[in-house]
């Protein structure tokens, strides 16, 4: 016959299972799935490329920035109008639920610039090497603010004809598109995105910026100190009235494609910030 204390040590064990399983049960979903505990969103990080380049400019972000679990989203920016290419981008983030985080390379920074104005997902702005325009300026404008540039003598003009509009493309001539916008990128990867560079049209960079998002949107900025496109000094200029936390590097006007781990890091210290 048992004792009490030979009851009360088989007794513990098969309690502690009995609510173990009580609580299985409590989590298990009407499919049969146990709940797990929520965590929190990530937001979707957008890469917006700039004029002379394309999405695939944005490869060694892409890859870090999935490795650690984000979303990210790296459309085709038209470069025809700053208006139009805003108003395009601005259609692809509405399509996207829950926070956001616009990224804007060169022209791609003016993109940003207009095309998170209104939108409350957009939580932080980043500006790589990017033209960040106030109300009223167009890119042209903030290129000509600073000597130092060598797209003047680096571009060609061609005339196109779309739809039945004319307008004139702007190019980098292959033989300049090294030394002017990738000084620090090999040179068969800079032969390559010479090749395949998309131009902007002449009205895009002539066109005058709209209400700026950066005035009610934190911003971040990466300076490259041997760009050659974008003077430093006028990309100080625009992250110091903007008021952006501005990291500099050593690097060219393609610090995307030749430093994509600076470049991500910047991001992500946005991503942080504005995820407390």
């Amino acid at each position: 016959m048992r004792t009490s204390s030979t009851m009360r040590r088989v007794g513990a064990p098969l309690l502690i299972a009995l609510a173990a399983l009580l609580l299985a049960s409590v989590l298990l979903t009407s499919s049969g799935q146990a709940k797990s505990p929520p965590s929190a969103v990530k937001p979707t990080i957008v890469l917006v490329h700039g004029a002379w380049a394309d999405s695939s400019s944005w490869d060694g972000e892409i890859s870090r920035l999935q490795a650690d679990g984000y979303p990210v989203v790296a459309p085709a920016n038209p470069l025809r109008s700053l208006s139009g290419d805003a108003a395009y981008i601005a259609s692809v983030v509405k399509t996207i639920k829950g926070p956001i985080v616009l990224v804007g390379h060169s022209y791609g920074g003016a993109v940003i610039t207009n095309a998170a104005t209104g939108n409350p997902n957009v939580k932080a702005l980043v500006y790589i090497d990017a033209f960040v325009p106030a109300q009223g300026e167009s890119v042209l404008q903030l290129a000509a603010k600073n000597p130092g540039s060598q797209l003047p003598a680096s571009i060609t003009e061609a005339p196109y004809t779309q739809g039945g509009q004319s307008g004139v493309d702007v190019y980098i001539t292959t033989a300049d598109f090294r030394s002017a916008f990738a000084g620090d990128v090999s040179s068969a990867k800079a032969n390559l995105m010479a090749i395949t560079q998309r131009p902007v049209t002449l009205a895009a960079l002539s066109e005058k910026s709209g209400a700026p998002a950066w005035k009610s949107i934190r911003s971040w900025y990466l300076v490259g100190r041997q760009d050659e496109a974008i003077p430093p000094a006028t990309q100080l200029f625009m992250a110091k009235r903007a008021h952006s936390h501005t990291v500099e590097i050593n690097a060219s006007h393609a610090s995307l494609v030749s430093h994509p781990a600076a470049v991500t890091k910047l991001i992500l210290a946005a991503v942080h910030t504005v995820a407390k």
